[in-house]
């Protein structure tokens, strides 16, 4: 099994390096470090008084994995959860921050667990998740990281600046739809024709 920080180091490759997307709300990037999250912890990498794209730019792969464990996965109590489901979970949180929780929640709702959809890993979604961890922990990973894929397509059908990350220039799996499928055992990946058929309103 991954230790967290492999898990973190495998984010941080997944993000890539810097990026500045008008169409991103997270602004500019460097290796998934958003600067609205360097500015929150303070982060002013070259003592310049504030924090800016110029900060964003001296993000290391030490750094932002640093970042990752530490604000990402230990803060909001991510090591509570099942190991099963631990490192989908937390690769959502650094790409869709307490909406990962949420879409845990709302799963185990689904899945009949009684527990309220607020983002916050308390007692009773721990609680709720180690029950069908234990019941059935493939399944339960893999039904997570359909939830997830699910939730990136909602994304995109709700907002158009949104699909290219789902969908590619040339009709196939966007990053997003892709990097859910990480997480997912392969027969449950979506053939390139059933992708085609979820985003074939998007044309």
């Amino acid at each position: 099994m991954q230790s967290v920080r492999q898990i973190a180091e495998g984010i941080v490759a997944r993000e890539g390096g810097f990026v500045d997307d008008p169409a991103d709300p997270g602004g500019a990037t460097k290796h998934g470090v958003t600067i609205h999250t360097m500015r929150r912890l303070g982060l002013d990498l070259d003592g310049d008084g504030d924090v800016d794209v110029a900060d964003v730019h001296r993000i290391d792969r030490k750094l932002a994995t640093d970042i990752f464990v530490r604000h990402y996965f230990e803060g909001p109590g991510l090591s509570r959860l099942p190991g099963c489901v631990q490192p989908s979970v937390f690769d959502m949180y650094v790409n869709a921050g307490a909406n990962a929780v949420k879409i845990l929640q709302k799963l185990l709702g689904d899945m009949g667990q009684r527990v309220s959809v607020d983002g916050i890993v308390g007692p009773q979604t721990v609680g709720a998740a180690e029950l069908c961890a234990a019941a059935a922990p493939r399944h339960f990973a893999d039904a997570y990281g359909i939830a997830r894929r699910n939730y990136y397509y909602r994304l995109g059908d709700a907002r158009p600046t949104m699909r290219k990350y789902c969908q590619r220039t040339d009709g196939g799996k966007g990053g997003w739809i892709t990097r859910a499928e990480d997480f997912i055992t392969p027969r449950y990946h979506l053939t390139a024709a059933e992708h085609k058929r979820r985003v074939a309103t998007w044309a």
